[in-house]
């Protein structure tokens, strides 16, 4: 795709190995390793090669599919699949990934046999549910079992630790008390084995929090982060950190002005449903300068988390490839013209894994 064309999403890689680095420090400090999760900018090869040009413990993500293109792209950083594994790809997991997050037994001696067949070892973190209620052993009775199945009969897997994930599903807050049930289950499961296990893995992003506060429990030694790194924004406008040494424009949205005009604000006719099958509100703002741009819904999912990074022009909304913008207060923006945008987490998904957008590397 030719780089001057529109819409496109630059990715300033220096701001991103500024951040690896930034966040990398503040957790080796405490003796904490990185899995660097890239599924949040769907794991675009030339991205995830910034974490292991920074020298991370793991490369990450949701979707094998991403962890297969970034061993094709070349990357030699040891691969981590972060939802729990199906069944079905079993093989591929161990074929992919040199470790998984794992709470079913079924697919813990699915991973066995394929490791088997593949003549390899692939490592395992058994993931405890600690209230959260997404993936996750519940009855630690269960998750001492399934580890001592691990330790003693599954010879070719290696129970290398075990895992939590708190804050996705539940809301529920990596408090001290949380992450210390982690340490007691992990040394619940030491003593039956009679080792030590490797990692202890406390978390994503929002376990930052604690780890800032200086509150980590000492054992706690791996977090998986994406967020906290790629875009910086979540730690500081919900929890209210200060993350004013990470750079929040890693990405940024182009569009370009497709066209420029004095409308009403309200609609004008009977109002039924949109083409989304929603039936919208508007205010009645009176005749104002709006401009459309060339993207929309398809591209980048909500127009309400969408924000331009000119504080004079506001998001109205969208359709499936327009967005409405209000320009009133925003000088001359003429046809041609591009409008930049902030992205958040909910956007870049999208952007990222969209052919229509240009991605431009800085």
């Amino acid at each position: 795709m030719a780089a001057d064309r529109n819409p496109k999403l630059i990715i300033d890689l220096n701001k991103l190995r500024n951040n690896i680095d930034k966040v990398q420090n503040m957790c080796r400090d405490v003796g904490v390793e990185i899995a660097g999760v890239i599924k949040g900018f769907t794991g675009l090869p030339e991205v995830a090669a910034q974490f292991e040009r920074c020298g991370c413990k793991f490369i990450a993500s949701s979707r094998i599919e991403q962890l297969e293109a970034v061993k094709e792209y070349g990357i030699q950083t040891p691969l981590m699949m972060i939802r729990i594994p199906m069944l079905s790809e079993a093989a591929d997991i161990v074929r992919v990934t040199d470790i998984s997050l794992n709470s079913s037994v079924e697919v813990l001696r699915e991973l066995n046999k394929q490791a088997r067949l593949q003549d390899k070892n692939h490592k395992v973190i058994l993931m405890a549910d600690l209230g959260d209620l997404r993936e996750g052993f519940w009855d630690k009775e269960e998750m001492l079992e399934a580890a001592l199945m691990v330790e003693n009969d599954l010879h070719n897997l290696e129970l290398a630790g075990v895992g939590t994930n708190v804050g996705c599903y539940g809301a529920i807050a990596p408090t001290p008390d949380k992450l210390n049930e982690l340490v007691a289950i992990a040394e619940m499961i030491e003593e039956k084995i009679g080792r030590e296990l490797e990692f202890i893995s406390g978390g994503a992003t929002s376990s930052l929090t604690t780890m800032i506060d200086g509150e980590l429990p000492p054992r706690i030694n791996m977090l998986r982060i994406g967020e906290g790194i790629i875009l910086a924004i979540d730690l500081q406008e919900y929890w209210g950190y200060d993350m004013s040494y990470l750079y929040k424009d890693v990405f940024t949205l182009r569009a370009e002005v497709l066209e420029v005009r004095d409308k009403p604000t309200h609609p004008v006719g009977k109002i039924m449903i949109d083409c989304f099958g929603k039936t919208p509100t508007y205010e009645d703002r009176g005749i104002r300068r709006r401009a459309l741009v060339g993207i929309g819904r398809v591209d980048y999912g909500s127009p309400d988390d969408l924000v331009a990074k000119d504080a004079n022009i506001s998001v109205v909304g969208a359709s499936s490839d327009h967005t409405i913008l209000d320009v009133e207060d925003a000088g001359d923006i003429r046809v041609g013209d591009t409008v930049d945008f902030k992205v958040c987490y909910a956007n870049l998904v999208y952007l990222t894994s969209s052919d229509n957008i240009n991605k431009i590397y800085i």
